[in-house]
């Protein structure tokens, strides 16, 4: 167990503390004051809750990558103890304090890469809920983590899942995981139709509330494909020892088989705050008075095979698992200007895995990238990404 200096209080910084796995993450940590205290909290440009909770949880640093919005959260905060600092290098620096104990990364997508790198560096044990810093950059993070002695503890709750299903096996080799995924709210649904989807539509998940990024990734299953990535890195898989299972109750959240066949599975209520009070308690179980699953409320547990040939996301992710090198970072800067392009109703939905497909093939493929060129190969997939959604003549439907 991690025990900081403060009275056995662990010391959190929240990167993305405005998002929906911010927000519960803080909830956490209200319910359990003894254990936890929120350090440091940041926002992109939600200027008024980052105040609002700064007010609530008298954080040391209150950090707004917004520059614009300084002015206004100082203001705010002027009466309290809290410092308030503007701009995304502050973010990558204050991870470094010596004081933090557990850096938790919740920003959305590239973002999260470079104060990752930087807190890991500094020997924080990372909270990792952006999974885009592994599946652009897993080896070199991985790598991080073993020279600086530092555990990524994974608050997904596919990869938790995993985590937790491995407790006690370090002498047992994996033969494969199974990641469970709910197949969005398209789940059956042909290519006839998803062309017509609308924005709307598409952030209506069925088990999961989360942020708009996210929830389009999961019904365009580009978020499981995201997660086969990170789970190669985290658990030092090859490609033919991760599946992907369609679990539409939500209920098992991965498993693990192991080379005598016998398999465990991480079971529960679809609730984000489990697997993110396991990683900010771990190695300790934390009692709390959640909700309890009643096998009886859910007498059937289906499962079936996802579809990739309409829902390409998730191949073209295997693909890239395949390829290494840089095209995963590749497939995830084109999927984050096609999912904004998306929302913005500028592309349609099959359209996202159009531009995802060609940034793949135009953007040249690097074996051995170093953090440089992980940069690099993000700029120029977004640049030509907008470039390809602004010739597309197909648009989202805005009803």
């Amino acid at each position: 167990m991690y025990i900081s200096s403060h009275k056995g209080i662990k010391n959190i910084a929240i990167l993305g503390s405005t998002g929906s796995i911010g927000t519960q993450t803080l909830e956490v940590i209200a319910e359990n004051p003894d254990r936890f205290k929120a350090h440091v909290i940041t926002a992109n440009r939600n200027a008024d809750l980052l105040i609002e909770q700064s007010l609530k949880f008298e954080p040391a640093y209150a950090v707004i990558c917004d520059e614009s919005l300084y002015a206004q959260v100082k203001e705010a905060l002027a009466h309290t103890s809290v410092k308030v600092l503007a701009g995304y290098e502050e973010v990558k620096h204050i991870v470094t304090l010596p004081e933090i104990d557990i850096v938790l990364t919740a920003m959305v997508g590239f973002s999260g890469l470079e104060p990752t790198i930087n807190a890991v560096k500094a020997g924080k044990h990372i909270a990792l809920a952006n999974k885009e810093t592994l599946v652009v950059a897993g080896e070199l993070i991985t790598d991080l983590a073993k020279q600086h002695n530092v555990k990524l503890l994974p608050v997904d709750s596919e990869h938790s899942a995993i985590f937790q299903c491995l407790a006690g096996e370090d002498q047992n080799p994996i033969e494969k995981i199974i990641l469970t995924a709910s197949g969005g709210p398209f789940r059956g649904k042909d290519s006839d139709f998803l062309a017509t989807v609308t924005r709307h539509q598409a952030l209506k998940h069925p088990n999961w509330v989360m942020g708009a990024k996210i929830t389009i990734d999961s019904a365009s299953l580009m978020n499981k494909g995201l997660e086969v990535i990170e789970a190669k890195w985290l658990f030092d898989l090859s490609l033919e020892q991760i599946e992907v299972i369609v679990h539409p109750q939500s209920i098992v959240h991965s498993l693990v088989q192991f080379e005598d066949g016998s398999m465990k599975a991480q079971m529960g209520l679809p609730d984000m705050k489990l697997p993110i009070q396991y990683a900010l308690g771990y190695p300790e179980r934390i009692k709390n008075d959640y909700k309890r699953f009643d096998f009886t409320a859910y007498p059937t547990l289906t499962f079936e095979k996802p579809d990739m040939g309409t829902f390409r996301n998730l191949a073209y992710a295997f693909d890239a698992l395949k390829t290494g090198g840089n095209m995963p970072c590749i497939v995830n800067a084109a999927n984050e200007i096609a999912v904004a392009g998306f929302l913005h109703d500028k592309v349609g939905f099959l359209a996202m895995s159009d531009v995802i497909e060609q940034c793949m093939h135009k953007i040249p493929s690097i074996t051995h990238p170093t953090l440089d060129d992980y940069l690099n190969t993000d700029k120029e997939t977004r640049i030509l990404a907008q470039n390809l959604i602004e010739q597309m003549p197909l648009k989202a439907l805005t009803v």
